[in-house]
Order: C-alpha cells, then sequence, then structure tokens
C-alpha cells in the first residue's frame, strides 16, 4: 500500500484538477460562454481537461495509449496561453512569436502520436522547452503592455494570469522533471487549481490582489504546516510529507474554488431581484410582482386577495402588516394572541416564508416560499425594497402604460 501511494496521490491530484476546471468552465459558461474571452478561455480549460483526463486513463489504465491525449495537450497549451493573452490585452502578438508557437503547436501534436517512450528524454525536454518559452513570451507580453489601454478590471484580469503562470511554471517543470529533481509525483495538478480559484475569484471585484495574495499565502502555510506535522506524527520521509502536503493543498483550492463558485451563484441571484425592480412593469402592482414567481430564489408565490382572507379579522390583518410590512416566518412581530394565531395561520395554510402587503384598497397581500432567504441579509433587504416599490406603485393609481 505505501509503494501504490504516489500513485494514487497523482489519481487523487489529477481528479481533483479535473474539477477545479469543470468548476471554472461552469462559472465561465453561466457568464456568458459565447463571449470572445470566455470562448479563448474555455479552449484552455477544455485542453488542460484533456491533459489531465489522459493522465488519469494512463495512470488507472496503465496503457500508454493514452500517452497521446495527454502530449497532445500539452502540445496545445502554450497555444491556449497565447490566444487568452491575446484576447485580455485586445492586440496581437508579435508575428515571429505567433509562428514560434504555431510551429512548435504543430511538430509536438504531431509527434504525440508517438507514444512510445522510445523518443523520450529528448521529446519531452523539448516540450518542456517550448511550455516554458510559450508561458515566459506570454508573460512578457503582459508586463509590457499598455496598461492606459486597458480598464482598471482588465488589467487586474491580466495580472492575475500573469501571478498564475509564475506560480505554473514551477510546478509545470517539475512533471518534465521529475526524475531529475527527485520528485514523488506530479505537481502541476497544484498550478491548475490555483488558476481555477484565481479565475473564478476574478469576478469578486471588492478582492484586490493584496486579500487574494494573503488568502493563497495562508492556504499554503496552513497545507505545509499540516502536511509536515502529520509527516512527523505518521514517521514518513520526505517524498512522503510532499505527496501529503500536496494532497491537503489541493483539496484546500479545490474546496475554495467550489466555494468561490456557488458564492458567485447566490451573487448572481440576489442581483435578480434587483433587475426584476429595474426592468418590471410599473403602472399596477400585480404586474409588477408577476414576474418574481419566476426567480430562481422564489420556490412559489401566490396572490392574496380580500376573498382568500375572509376567514380572518381585517383589523387584525392591517394590524400585523402595519408593523412588518414584509413579515418573516422567523421573526413575527409580538402582536398578541390574536395576531400569532393570524400569523400562524397564514404561514400554515400557504407554506410561506414570507408574506409582504402590496396594496390597502383592495387588499393585496404576497405570499412567498424563500427559505435561502433566511440567512441572506442583502436579499431580505431587497425584498423590502421590492414591498415598498409595489406599495408606492398600488398608491400612485397612474395608467397603465
Amino acid at each position: 500500500m505505501i509503494a501504490a501511494a504516489p500513485m494514487l496521490a497523482e489519481i487523487y491530484l489529477s481528479l481533483a484538477a479535473v474539477f477545479g476546471l469543470l468548476t471554472l468552465r461552469w462559472v465561465l459558461v453561466s457568464q456568458d460562454g459565447w463571449d470572445p474571452i470566455n470562448r479563448r478561455f474555455l479552449f484552455g480549460v477544455r485542453v488542460t481537461i484533456a491533459l489531465f483526463v489522459g493522465r488519469l486513463l494512463q495512470a488507472g489504465t496503465g496503457a500508454e495509449l493514452f500517452r497521446i491525449v495527454e502530449l497532445m495537450a500539452a502540445g496545445l497549451i502554450p497555444l491556449a496561453v497565447l490566444l487568452l493573452t491575446e484576447g485580455l490585452l485586445r492586440r496581437h502578438a508579435p508575428f515571429w512569436i505567433k509562428t514560434f508557437v504555431a510551429g512548435g503547436t504543430a511538430l509536438f501534436v504531431i509527434t504525440a502520436f508517438w507514444y512510445s517512450d522510445s523518443v523520450d528524454p529528448p521529446r519531452l525536454i523539448g516540450l518542456l522547452a517550448f511550455q516554458m518559452v510559450g508561458f515566459c513570451l506570454a508573460g512578457w507580453l503582459i508586463v509590457t503592455r499598455d496598461r492606459a489601454s486597458l480598464s482598471a478590471g482588465e488589467n487586474v484580469t491580466v495580472a492575475r494570469l500573469g501571478f498564475s503562470l509564475l506560480v505554473f511554471i514551477p510546478l509545470g517543470a517539475g512533471d518534465f522533471l521529475l526524475i531529475y529533481w527527485g520528485l514523488p509525483i506530479q505537481f502541476s495538478a497544484l498550478g491548475v487549481l490555483i488558476l481555477c480559484w484565481l479565475a473564478i475569484g476574478l469576478s469578486r471585484a471588492h478582492a484586490g490582489h493584496g486579500m487574494t495574495l494573503l488568502q493563497m499565502g495562508m492556504t499554503i502555510l496552513a497545507s505545509v504546516v499540516l502536511g509536515g506535522l502529520i509527516g512527523v506524527l505518521v514517521a514518513v520521509d520526505r517524498d512522503g510529507v510532499l505527496v501529503i502536503i500536496a494532497l491537503i493543498m489541493s483539496t484546500l483550492f479545490l474546496a475554495a474554488a467550489v466555494s468561490d463558485a456557488r458564492n458567485l451563484q447566490n451573487e448572481a441571484q440576489r442581483i435578480g431581484l434587483l433587475r426584476h425592480m429595474a426592468t418590471a412593469r410599473v403602472d399596477e402592482p400585480v404586474g409588477f410582482l408577476r414576474d418574481l414567481r419566476a426567480h430562481p430564489l422564489v420556490e412559489g408565490a401566490v396572490i392574496l386577495r380580500d376573498e382568500n382572507l375572509s376567514d380572518l379579522d381585517a383589523e387584525v390583518i392591517d394590524r400585523i402588516f402595519a408593523a412588518a410590512p414584509v413579515l418573516r416566518k422567523a421573526a413575527p412581530p409580538a402582536l398578541g394572541a390574536t395576531a400569532e394565531e393570524h400569523i400562524t395561520y397564514l404561514f400554515d395554510r400557504y407554506r410561506a416564508t414570507h408574506i409582504m402587503r402590496v396594496a390597502d384598497a383592495p387588499r393585496i397581500l404576497v405570499a412567498l416560499s424563500m427559505p435561502s432567504l433566511n440567512t441572506s441579509p442583502n436579499t431580505e433587504l431587497e425584498l423590502e425594497v421590492v414591498q415598498r416599490m409595489a406599495a408606492l406603485i398600488s398608491g400612485q393609481a397612474q395608467p397603465p402604460l
């Protein structure tokens, strides 16, 4: 089992890289898969997924035939990096750089079909040199870019790409120089996971470079400390410690990438409420709220009129919604036993988590089933704005547009 540990670690790291890349792909597609920059990014993501899938298939089956996929993807990576760099910088690379990358890509994609290692190590050394030079050329384009021609957000994106290349170069080189450096496993998956985390984090406009570097540094430090401690406790050698650190670090960066992707999805849903307020019709309150039923955060929306409330005391209803225009099941107002009975009836009858007042004459309420709002203060506030706008629209009594 100990002898098989490096192989199991290789499989785990490759799987983590694939899941991280799939998470990044989901984020890019959900934002806008047809955006020119995103399409270039997606090309690089697919190429890198192919590389790690080929590595997984080879490690899992032992069949050298799968080296074709791995070697082809490795040969395409400099091209993917150059295409993305050109798109982000909004300018073409010099002709000699394009010629070098195109020629190298063609050479190593073709030689990938010679999957036997009889041409190695010369081919692997050449592929390593091609990748490293390609990364350095992309880095040179980034460093010498015209910052004034790019927006602040574009400069942040380009800078993070350059930093990702800086991190990936030694880790990628380690894959080729595994034996010469005495490394137990291939560490390039860590660079890919860091790239995925940084790329997903580009949508967090509030996160600056300093906070990003601090988070990454703390993750790496925690992995090294925890891995070293476990290595001491289980009494493994240097290679064992490196494997443990790599497994911990890959898990932490994958978890961070998935968490950030989930946060982006939640933010997009919350923005949906603001978009609803900005684009909805404003001629009458029911029309304003009708489209709310299709919102991802809303599991159910029922419009209640006087005929639906005939079993309840109208004065008590008015008193309840005067105190809480947006009535929350999690925090109802304390208005006495009679009001509590009315509140319990409304929530149980319509299986709602929120009920808000829209209009008084005629009385209109909307019962919403939005359990995710119970832990989302920002969206609770947005729901209060929706209620306020609906109440204002109902009071204006303006003619239809």
